[in-house]
């Protein structure tokens, strides 16, 4: 039987970051230098593949590091912790290594510098997401004010209104992040931002490439988990770009094709901490079922790497 014609759109930049990419690199070298068990405080990046490969390998991944023993290395996930963490794991004398990504690290030295200077902050950032948590963590309790929507502004009341700068969580729509600093800014005039924006380079990339890909065709899919911040909001961007069937999978097996029925094009996509071996195998299912034709819809080139810690490249 002939297959249907499918064009299949692929954004370029998608998939592993390069703190995605360090963070596994850091687990890896971890257990080979120390040998299993190596403990993970979180999921060290939102992939259930990802996790489930490292945890074959002889990571554990715990929520609290009271679930570790003294004697095992720790490792933090590539979302950051809050300063209390690493405090705890010095004071029982554990060997860890921290494998918060370089660029919320950033936001962390940021926080920390407008605090020194007597400001308070706001954070735009999801509730209750690991990123956020840790960001927070980084100043005393009451001064992180947390916002997510514009809305949110309007109800906050600062200590100063006019000492306030504000940070944001790396993996957030520019758009939508967009419209919350406008309100920030018209209701506080003073408040200061970042030299650079928060948002991480691989988030902005993969967020401009989908809307490239949203020019071309009305169905996306974009292969992440459910709980990868950056990866639901290639779909929120998609969405409002004009993908009328945006939806996320976490592979394969997760794809509705009765949904798809009767389509002659779809845009493929995947989340910062998505490897490339879930991409082929959504497109193999892909040619499996139609005659492909594939396009890359390419808007960036990355060649951003960032080194594993120092006690990882020394002997054991």
């Amino acid at each position: 039987m002939t297959k249907p014609p499918l064009t299949l759109y692929l954004a370029a930049p998608r998939g592993f970051c390069a703190g995605v990419d360090r963070a596994i690199k850091i687990v890896e070298m971890a257990l080979e230098k120390w040998g299993a068990p190596v403990y993970v405080r979180h999921e060290i990046v939102h992939n259930k593949y990802v996790v489930d490969a490292l945890r074959d390998q002889g990571a554990v991944f715990v929520e609290e590091l009271d679930e570790c023993p003294d004697d095992r290395p720790v490792i933090f996930s590539a979302h950051g912790v809050p300063k209390a963490v690493p405090a705890a794991a010095a004071r029982r004398e554990m060997v860890y290594v921290d494998a918060t990504c370089p660029l919320v690290s950033k936001v962390h030295i940021e926080a920390e510098r407008h605090h020194s200077n007597g400001l308070q902050m706001v954070m735009i950032g999801h509730a209750g997401h690991p990123e956020t948590v840790g960001t927070m963590g980084q100043l005393p309790e009451g001064e992180v004010i947390l916002v997510e929507t514009p809305e949110d502004v309007a109800t906050i009341t600062p200590r100063d209104p006019e000492k306030l700068a504000f940070i944001t969580q790396t993996t957030l729509s520019v758009d939508d992040t967009a419209d919350v600093v406008a309100a920030l800014q018209a209701r506080f005039p003073a408040i200061i931002g970042p030299h650079k924006e928060d948002i991480c380079y691989a988030t902005t990339n993969r967020q401009e490439a989908v809307k490239a890909m949203a020019t071309k065709t009305s169905a996306m899919l974009v292969i992440g988990a459910p709980n990868s911040s950056n990866s639901r909001r290639l779909v929120e961007v998609g969405a409002k770009t004009g993908c009328t069937y945006a939806q996320l999978v976490q592979r394969a097996t997760d794809i509705d094709w009765r949904a798809l029925d009767g389509i002659d094009s779809i845009g493929i996509t995947a989340g910062a901490s998505a490897p490339e071996v879930l991409i082929n195998e959504v497109i193999d299912a892909f040619k499996a079922r139609y005659d492909v034709t594939e396009e890359i819809v390419e808007t960036a080139v990355e060649n951003v790497e960032f080194k594993v810690p120092r006690v990882l490249r020394q002997p054991a």
